[in-house]
Order: structure tokens, then C-alpha cells, then sequence
């Protein structure tokens, strides 16, 4: 099963990762967990260039895209392993929310995996902004509306669970196992 969790910056994907893959493991599921971009030297690339000032401009958001679809090209045997729930910070979806124009982005990653299941994490602009001052250009309210707008109509042609992120963080951490439980083969009842 190949899991993956979506959301603006600050929206505790991480986090939530961490809780589900304990979860997960604590019922007998053998898990592996993976972040986008990756530590490839690809991904080390990325890292870089989202520190730019100019990070957030039409030219490296398209180089961005390019960038992020060879990342994600280098771990595409992970996800075929069928023994593990594979979780994942961010996916393929990161870039159609994030660079433009999305039917680009779609043909640069046309061999990428679709998951299973999409968890988006959905947090309000403000809070976003709050828990994200300093790390990168994008913690901006304009450009992180236009991310989370596009991140709900995504979501629409996925298999997807939207999970409200405003919420603290054992609730939110509860919200996912009851969505997870089902594809996972464990019962609802099991989460505590």
C-alpha cells in the first residue's frame, strides 16, 4: 500500500507520519516512511534552490518541476514493494499543487506511482504562515492560497481522505488512523 500525505507548508505532515508508521508497526504492519524531495543528489539540488529568493518565480518553479520528477524517478522501485506500507511526505501532488502549468507537470511525471491512498492535510493560510515564519519563499499568504485551492480540487481525482489540520494534534492523528484502518485491514475500533 502506498500512502501518501499532501498539505501546505506547516500542516504536520511529518508528524503525522511519525504517529502512523508507529501505529502501523504497533500492529503488525511492516512500514517504511520517505520524504520529498529525497536525500538523492536530485533532491539535494531541490533543497537548495527552495532557499533561493527567487524560489517562488514562473522560471525555477518550471525547473523545480523538471527537478522534482528525476527525484522522483530514482525511488520508483520502493514503491513497488508490496510487503510494506510505503508512506509518503509529499508525492507527484506536491508539484501539481506547487509549479505550473499543471499540464506540464502532469506529462513530466506520467510515470510517477499514484497512491493508494491520499491523506491532505488541510490547515487554514494564517496558521500555515505562523508555524512556517523563516524556513523558506513560500510562506506567503497569496501564494499558499493559490497552493491549498489547488491542492482541494486535486484531491477530487484521487482516492483521498481530507483531514482538517486545524485541529490538535492527537485528533488529527485519530482522524487518519480511522482513514487508514480500513485500507490497511485493521478495524476502526483498534485506534486509541
Amino acid at each position: 500500500m502506498y500512502i501518501v500525505f499532501e498539505g501546505i507548508d506547516g500542516a504536520g505532515k511529518s508528524t503525522q507520519i511519525q504517529l502512523l508508521n508507529e501505529w502501523l508497526e504497533n500492529n503488525g504492519l511492516e512500514v517504511e516512511t520517505m520524504v520529498e524531495p529525497t536525500d538523492s543528489e536530485v533532491g539535494k539540488l531541490i533543497r537548495r534552490i527552495l532557499q533561493r529568493p527567487d524560489a517562488t518565480t514562473d522560471r525555477v518553479q518550471k525547473t523545480l518541476g523538471l527537478l522534482f520528477a528525476a527525484d522522483r524517478m530514482l525511488i520508483m522501485d520502493k514503491l513497488e514493494d508490496e510487503k510494506k506500507v510505503i508512506i509518503s511526505d509529499r508525492s507527484f501532488i506536491s508539484s501539481l499543487a506547487y509549479q505550473e502549468p499543471a499540464e506540464w507537470i502532469e506529462v513530466l511525471n506520467k510515470y510517477a506511482k499514484k497512491p493508494d491512498l491520499l491523506i491532505l492535510l488541510d490547515l487554514d493560510v494564517k496558521t500555515s504562515v505562523a508555524r512556517t515564519s523563516g524556513e523558506d519563499t513560500f510562506e506567503n499568504e497569496e501564494f499558499l492560497t493559490n497552493v491549498k485551492a489547488n491542492y482541494l480540487e486535486i484531491a477530487k481525482n484521487f482516492n483521498c481522505e481530507i483531514i482538517n489540520a486545524n485541529n490538535g494534534v492527537n485528533k488529527v492523528s485519530s482522524d487518519i488512523k480511522k482513514a487508514v484502518a480500513p485500507y490497511v485491514g485493521l478495524c476502526k475500533d483498534c485506534i486509541l
